[in-house]
């Protein structure tokens, strides 16, 4: 649709929406035009997530209006949200895993139709749009990818007039996003309007046709995301000059982790059993490990923090086997981690940031003396995370679900990384973090391999892993790639690597290259 033919789909004016200690939305306006891809920029903590939480129905403004295609839009909830044709699709998942597809769809359906109905037309509209599923398969067989599928679809089968997206590429490979954006594309086509939220700003550029940039919850700026570059959307968001992240040359010393032979039969019946895992980290050194979502990531961090106990000499920390050692024993040995979910496993959502950094840090920063909480020190060290790390936060009494997710990343890494761990194992540092956050984050990474820490990254961002990783290896169904040195790795080597190319070494990857693209070829 062009733009001069765009009628106006939502009109925002004035929104504002205040909490104990912070104002969150400020007199926020702007309008969203029928079929329009608009962009809602901000960093962490910019207030994106109220105001369409506000849209949605689930919050309510203090002050402000809205208006949906030309009458008064309030809803009080997301039902009436959704009857007033605006749909989201949120940043997580809410599927249950022992249900199938069909049945996952009709739990978010007001009134659903017998299963075999409901059935049919899951499979035609996804087959319309472009994202085929099978409605019979068990949620807990799907890739990350096709669990994103279900939830788009399950949006799709409202006829939605407004769309809304919350980080929806985070979980997907490459083609997949290419798949999503050809998807949206038709959509917008079709009339529907897209609110489309992402960290993301290469993507941002290539679909969306507006975007609004939010700061400290006010609106700063609106323009064509096409008409600029990454670097200067993110410098508008923060109000500043982005800093890249740099590393001094170094060289691994000696090595500090050794896995040999680690084999995990998972605990969750949809987790991953992980594969004779193999790998020697040094002193000073950043492995990236890539892999689409599902490949035993999970499985990985939690066989290495501790929470899953193995063999003892399948994991050797300074050559001492730690495999059957519990989490606070290898903590005390040097060996942290953080994993992906923030709230619920790497943070308490209802304890507080001093009590979160408590959770973690009472052996390393002697947090505890005779059996009691040094409290007076325990909120110095939460300050001291705050601080370093710029989460927004009014003070560390707020609960940890009280925080943006890009917030508690922040106040998750840094609480790991100011605990000066010799080897840090992180899944995912960045997701769901600004730009100028996620700078500030792998610049941590960095500067702790500088002083000479060993870092595992863990990471489906192979932007991420080139920026701060000397070496890669790609995790797929449970096996682990050889690693290889990242200087000089090309993307098509990483995908060869990604999709099973287990045991290679570069030797074997450059003749697995010369096959796959033969001189001469296209």
């Amino acid at each position: 649709m062009t733009e001069s033919a765009r009628q106006t789909l939502l009109t925002i004016e004035g929104l504002t929406k205040a909490y104990p200690g912070v104002v969150a939305n400020d007199d926020v306006s702007f309008a969203i035009g029928e079929g329009e891809v608009h962009a809602l920029l901000g960093e962490n903590g910019a207030g994106k997530s109220t105001l369409v939480k506000m849209i949605y129905g689930l919050v309510r403004p203090d002050a402000g209006r809205m208006v949906l295609r030309g009458a008064p839009f309030a809803p009080p909830q997301p039902s009436a949200a959704r009857a007033a044709g605006v749909a989201m699709v949120f940043q997580h998942f809410s599927l249950f895993e022992a249900l199938s597809v069909a049945e996952n769809v009709a739990l978010g359906m007001e009134q659903a139709p017998k299963q075999r109905e409901l059935a049919a037309r899951i499979a035609q509209v996804s087959e319309d749009y472009g994202l085929p599923l099978d409605p019979y398969r068990l949620v807990g067989d799907l890739s990350a990818g096709e669990r994103q599928r279900v939830e788009i679809i399950r949006c799709l089968l409202q006829d939605p007039k407004l769309l809304i997206m919350d980080e929806p590429t985070s979980v997907l490979t490459p083609q997949e996003v290419a798949i999503l954006f050809d998807t949206l594309r038709k959509l917008a086509a079709e009339g529907t309007a897209i609110l489309y939220i992402s960290h993301k700003l290469e993507e941002i550029r290539a679909l969306c046709d507006a975007a609004t940039i939010l700061r400290r919850g006010k609106v700063v700026a609106t323009c064509n995301p096409r008409e600029q570059t990454a670097r200067e959307l993110a410098e508008m968001m923060v109000g500043a000059t982005l800093a890249t992240p740099s590393r001094a040359e170094a060289t691994p010393g000696a090595a500090v982790l050794e896995i040999g032979g680690l084999t995990v039969t998972p605990a969750n019946p949809f987790g991953t059993a992980l594969r004779d895992i193999t790998l020697t980290l040094r002193a000073g050194e950043v492995m990236g490990i890539g892999g689409v979502a599902g490949n035993g990531q999970d499985e990985l961090l939690a066989a290495l923090s501790g929470e899953t106990r193995t063999e003892p000499g399948a994991i050797r920390l300074k050559g001492q086997p730690i495999g059957d050692a519990g989490p606070n024993a290898r903590r005390a040995l040097g060996l942290l981690c953080a994993p992906e979910e923030r709230l619920g496993h790497a943070a308490a959502p209802d304890m507080t940031l001093i009590e979160n950094a408590t959770l973690t840090a009472t052996i390393r920063k002697g947090l505890v003396s005779g059996g009691f909480v040094r409290w007076p020190a325990a909120r110095r060290f939460a300050e001291e995370v705050i601080a370093t790390f710029d989460v927004r936060t009014p003070g560390p009494e707020v609960a940890a679900r009280a925080l943006s997710g890009g917030n508690l990343q922040k106040f998750v890494i840094g609480r790991e990384v100011m605990q000066s761990p010799e080897v840090l194992v992180v899944n995912q540092p960045t997701w769901g973090v600004d730009a100028a956050a996620a700078a500030a984050i792998r610049q941590a990474i960095l500067d702790l391999a500088a002083q000479g820490a060993a870092v595992i990254v863990i990471s489906q961002d192979l932007d991420e892993i080139m920026e701060v990783a000397d070496s890669f290896a790609a995790l797929n169904a449970g096996r682990l790639s050889a690693p290889v040195a990242t200087q000089g790795l090309t993307l098509e080597r990483i995908g060869l690597m990604l999709g099973g190319a287990h045991g290679m070494h570069e030797a074997d990857l450059d003749e697995a290259h010369r096959h796959s693209h033969p001189e001469g070829a296209a």
